[in-house]
């Protein structure tokens, strides 16, 4: 492969748009094999643990253990590059809705105001690790009980932290942005340019 690849630690088809958007190439490490396997990391929040905090630890531990893996198969040296996102409402983290009913009840909280979308960034290449954080803001219209059921029905809440996806139907909600968008998809692609150069990665 070029001297442009890496491991990605995701299986987010977003993720992997965005790094081919800056020219990366890659292959994917999974965390997780099979549903029945355990999580390769606790993504629970902790007592006390801020959301920034929060964002920084997940995507360190998924690194991580990406490089356990890595090194468990014996595969090639290459830097290995991790990302976690949240959505903050207040001092709230609002993760992955484990179910129709809890995005439903996100999208509610989120609705007519502001919230904050963090996401973190990982990457490590042999005892070598190196995190940024994107910070956005996101403003939702107004919603409806009935626009909010609709929403959750197309099935775009599961998997997306906060219940919605800001490059899909919920785009139609957000009034503004402030910040990165391509962090608030998952993946801040200034943040992981500038690391992926400092660990000798070529971008165009």
């Amino acid at each position: 492969m070029s001297d442009k690849s890496i491991y990605l630690a995701s299986r987010s088809p977003r993720r992997r748009e965005l790094l081919r958007q800056i020219g990366v190439s890659f292959e994917i490490v999974p965390l997780r094999e099979a549903p029945r396997h355990p999580a390769d990391v606790d993504e629970t929040p902790r007592t006390g643990e801020t959301a920034d905090a929060y964002v920084l630890r997940v995507a360190r531990e998924k690194a991580q253990a990406a490089v356990a893996i890595t090194s468990v198969r014996r595969l090639a040296l290459r830097p290995v590059l991790a990302a976690d996102t949240t959505v903050v409402r207040d001092d709230a983290i609002l993760g992955k809705p484990a179910n129709a009913a809890a995005a439903a009840t996100m999208l509610a909280s989120l609705a007519g105001r502001g919230h904050r979308v963090l996401t973190a960034v990982a990457v490590t290449s042999g005892n070598e690790i190196e995190t940024r954080v994107s910070e956005s803001q996101v403003w939702f219209r107004a919603l409806t009980p009935e626009e909010i059921r609709r929403y959750v029905a197309t099935g775009e809440s599961t998997d997306k932290a906060g219940g919605y996806a800001v490059q899909g139907r919920a785009a139609a909600f957000i009034t503004r942005i402030e910040g990165s968008y391509s962090g608030i998809m998952g993946l801040p692609l200034a943040e992981t340019a500038e690391l992926l150069r400092s660990h000798g990665i070529c971008l165009p």
